[in-house]
C-alpha cells in the first residue's frame, strides 16, 4: 500500500470553496493550516514524571481555512459543531475557569457548546505575550471525522490551527518553540487544562520519516531518523503503516484507582525514594530519582506505588531501546517495544478499561501487527498498532471481526460503515501553512 497524500486536492478545494462563499473572495485568496493529530508509539504516562517521551504525527487532523478580514472581526464556522463564532481580535480575552471545548456550561444559542474557546484562546495566548493582534480572520475549520476524544491530541492540533492562523494574518514571524509555549498558554490559563507540552510539541516539531523525542524534563527535542529518511538502502527496512482501531467509548471508562491518583501515586513513590537516598530536597518527581537508586530502594514501596515506579523505570527504558531500534530500520523490535509498553500501562500503571484492554489484545494478535498500545490512557477512544504495511487491509478485518464479537453495542456505536472502526494511517509532517 502507497502512502495516503493528506490533505488531498479535494479537501482543499472544499474548504476553499467555503471560505469563499463566507468572505466573499477569491478562492485563490484562500489560506489553509495543515494540524495534524499525533500518536506516542512510546513513553506512556511519564511525561508528567519528567521522563522521555516519543510521537509522530499522522495523515489526519485539522484543516482551517481562512482570509484576512478587513478588521479586526473574527467570523469561524465549523464542520462539526453548530453556530457560527464571531468576535473582534482587539478585544482582550480573559481566562475561562476550566472551560472544555464541549463544557455543556459554556454553551449559547449561537455556538454549539463553546467549540470557540479554542480561537479565543489563541487570540489570548498570543495576547498574554505582548503580540498586537488587530486583524481578524474569516475561517471555516474541520476536524477529521469521528476522530474526535480518541487520545490523538485534537485540542491541541486546534490551538495550533488557530494561532498560525492568526500569526499569519496579522504578519507576526512566531517559531514552533514559540508556538508550543502559545498552546500551552490556551490549555492550561486560558481552558485550565492541567495537561502537560507533549501534544503541541508532537504537532509543531515532527518531520515525515522521523520520530520526535521529547525529554519532558530539559523540554529538549531531538528528531529520530531512519535509515529510509537519511537516503540510506536497506533493504531489511519494512514498509510499515499505522492502524487506528477504535473502542466506540466516547465518554471516559475511569476505573478505581483514577486516573490523578496515579500520577499523586508517582509522586509519593519519588518522595520516598529521594528520602531513602538522600536527596528529599529535590522535587517529588520520578526523574529526579536516579535508576540505581531506585533499584536499591524500591523494596520500601507499597504494592501500588511499585507498580507506579516500575512502570515509569521500565517505560523510560524502553523509549531509550525503541529510538535505537527506529534509528537501525529496526521495526519489529521497535513494535515489540510498543506492545511491552502497553501492557506495563494495564498492568503497571492500571490504565485501561474492558473494552480497550480487549482491543489491545485483539492488536497483538492480529496478522502483521508489529506492535500495538492505547492512544492515551485507554479510558476511551481508541488504541494505536505498527503493522506491515502489506498486512494492513488483513489486520484491519482481523480487528473488526474480533472485537464485534466481543463488544457488539460498541462497535455498532462506531458508525454504519465498518471501516471507520479501523483506519490506516501513515505518518505525517508537522503543521504548516498552505
Amino acid at each position: 500500500m502507497g502512502a495516503m497524500r493528506w490533505p488531498s486536492e479535494s479537501e482543499l478545494n472544499v474548504i476553499r470553496t467555503k471560505v469563499a462563499e463566507m468572505s466573499g473572495r477569491d478562492s485563490k485568496e484562500v489560506r489553509v493550516v495543515v494540524s495534524p493529530y499525533r500518536i506516542c508509539p512510546l513513553g506512556a504516562h511519564i511525561d508528567h514524571q519528567g521522563g522521555i517521551v516519543s510521537a509522530m504525527t499522522i495523515n489526519k487532523g485539522i484543516l482551517l481555512g481562512f482570509v484576512p478580514s478587513d478588521d479586526s472581526q473574527v467570523l469561524i464556522q465549523s464542520a462539526q459543531f453548530k453556530g457560527e463564532v464571531r468576535f473582534c481580535a482587539d478585544e482582550e480575552q480573559l481566562p475561562k475557569t476550566g472551560a472544555k471545548l464541549n463544557d455543556s456550561s459554556n454553551c449559547s444559542s449561537h455556538e454549539e457548546c463553546g467549540w470557540g474557546n479554542y480561537a479565543r484562546g489563541a487570540l489570548y495566548a498570543l495576547q498574554k505575550r505582548g503580540n498586537n493582534i488587530k486583524q481578524g480572520i474569516i475561517g471555516y475549520i474541520c476536524g477529521a471525522e469521528g476522530l474526535d476524544s480518541s487520545g490523538l491530541s485534537s485540542s491541541a492540533a486546534v490551538g495550533v490551527a488557530y494561532l498560525l492562523a492568526f500569526e499569519s494574518a496579522n504578519k507576526l514571524i512566531v517559531s514552533p518553540t514559540e508556538n508550543i509555549e502559545y498552546d500551552r498558554l490556551i490549555e492550561n490559563e486560558y481552558l485550565g487544562l492541567k495537561n502537560g507540552i507533549l501534544d503541541q510539541s508532537a504537532i509543531l516539531l515532527s518531520s515525515y520519516g522521523c520520530l520526535t523525542c521529547m525529554n519532558c524534563k530539559t523540554k529538549e527535542h531531538k528528531l529520530i531518523h531512519s535509515p529510509e529518511s537519511n537516503g540510506q538502502n536497506n533493504e531489511t527496512k519494512k514498509q510499515f503503516k499505522i492502524l487506528l482501531a477504535f473502542s466506540g467509548l466516547k465518554q471516559a471508562l475511569i476505573s478505581n484507582p483514577g486516573y490523578n491518583s496515579r500520577v499523586a501515586e508517582c509522586r509519593e513513590a519519588a518522595k520516598i525514594l529521594l528520602q531513602a537516598s538522600g536527596n528529599e530536597g529535590l522535587e517529588p518527581l520520578l526523574s529526579n530519582v536516579d535508576p540505581e537508586a531506585y533499584e536499591e530502594h524500591k523494596v520500601r514501596l507499597d504494592l501500588n506505588l511499585a507498580r507506579r515506579a516500575e512502570h515509569y523505570f521500565s517505560e523510560n527504558r524502553r523509549v531509550v531501546k525503541g529510538l535505537e531500534a527506529w534509528a537501525s530500520g529496526n521495526i519489529e523490535e521497535f513494535g515489540k517495544l510498543i506492545s511491552a509498553s502497553g501492557l506495563s500501562s494495564i498492568q503497571n500503571y492500571e490504565s485501561g478499561c474492558e473494552p480497550l484492554i480487549q482491543l489491545y489484545e485483539i492488536l497483538v494478535k492480529a496478522p502483521g501487527v508489529y506492535g500495538a498500545r492505547f492512544s492515551g490512557a485507554g479510558f476511551r477512544g481508541c488504541c494505536i498498532a505498527f503493522v506491515d504495511g502489506d498486512r494492513a487491509l488483513d489486520a484491519a478485518s482481523f480487528i473488526r471481526k474480533e472485537y464485534t464479537k466481543l463488544q457488539p453495542e460498541l462497535a455498532r456505536q462506531i458508525d454504519d460503515d465498518e471501516e471507520r472502526m479501523v483506519l490506516i494511517c501513515d505518518a505525517a509532517d508537522c503543521a504548516c501553512l498552505i
